[in-house]
């Protein structure tokens, strides 16, 4: 069974923590499917532990619903975890926090092997020190090398089927292509009105 992103960015108001500010201190601004469609485990694992079969360290795991999330979002996630028991993971993260990643980082995964027999088909296999032994019996070994240890990133035909392979970085996951890159340019564009500190995502799994 997949799992699936639900979430909303929230903006923190400007006056809000001044004695006269009589409204909630955040306040729902998008909800994430309206950016965000996918359901990239690669992804999820990088920014939230979840699903997380690369082996990323995580840069916003298990935080839980923020203290002073705003009602909307509350009402939302609370509705969302009394219909279904599978909802889960519930964590948060800033813009601060976000515009500041190494795009640069890997995960513990030495690489990632796609394989891509049809169009709307991708395998996905982590690749550490041995090519997996299903890849090695229905495409044969990999022409970078008998180990992928010390193979090269490469792509080629085997079986009818394209595999590609190389490393992983947060980039891959993150960066233009992959739907986050809508998510980053809204909440940098909300952090000039409202500071990277009063943008941030707040999210569960289901």
């Amino acid at each position: 069974m997949g799992t699936d992103i639900y979430g909303f960015i929230e903006v923190r108001h400007p006056s809000a923590g001044e004695d006269w500010h009589e409204g909630e201190p955040w306040a729902v601004c998008m909800r994430l499917d309206l950016l965000y469609e996918g359901s990239d485990y690669a992804a999820f694992g990088c920014l939230f532990g979840v699903r997380n079969w690369l082996g990323w360290t995580p840069v916003a795991a298990e935080r839980g619903l923020p203290a002073d999330v705003s009602e909307s979002v509350r009402t939302d996630y609370e509705r969302d975890a009394r219909l279904d028991s599978a909802i889960d993971s519930c964590t948060w993260v800033s813009w601060a926090e976000l515009r500041e990643l190494d795009m640069t980082v890997r995960p513990a995964a030495r690489g990632m092997l796609e394989i891509l027999p049809r169009p709307w088909v991708i395998e996905r296999y982590r690749i550490d020190d041995q090519w997996p032994d299903e890849v090695v019996e229905q495409y044969g070994i990999p022409p970078l090398g008998a180990s992928p240890i010390e193979a090269p990133a490469g792509r080629w035909e085997a079986a009818g089927a394209t595999l590609d392979y190389g490393p992983v970085t947060r980039l891959d996951v993150l960066g233009p292509g992959t739907g986050w890159e809508h998510v980053f340019e809204v909440m940098r564009a909300l952090a000039q009105r409202f500071a990277p500190d009063g943008v941030r995502l707040v999210v569960w799994f289901e």
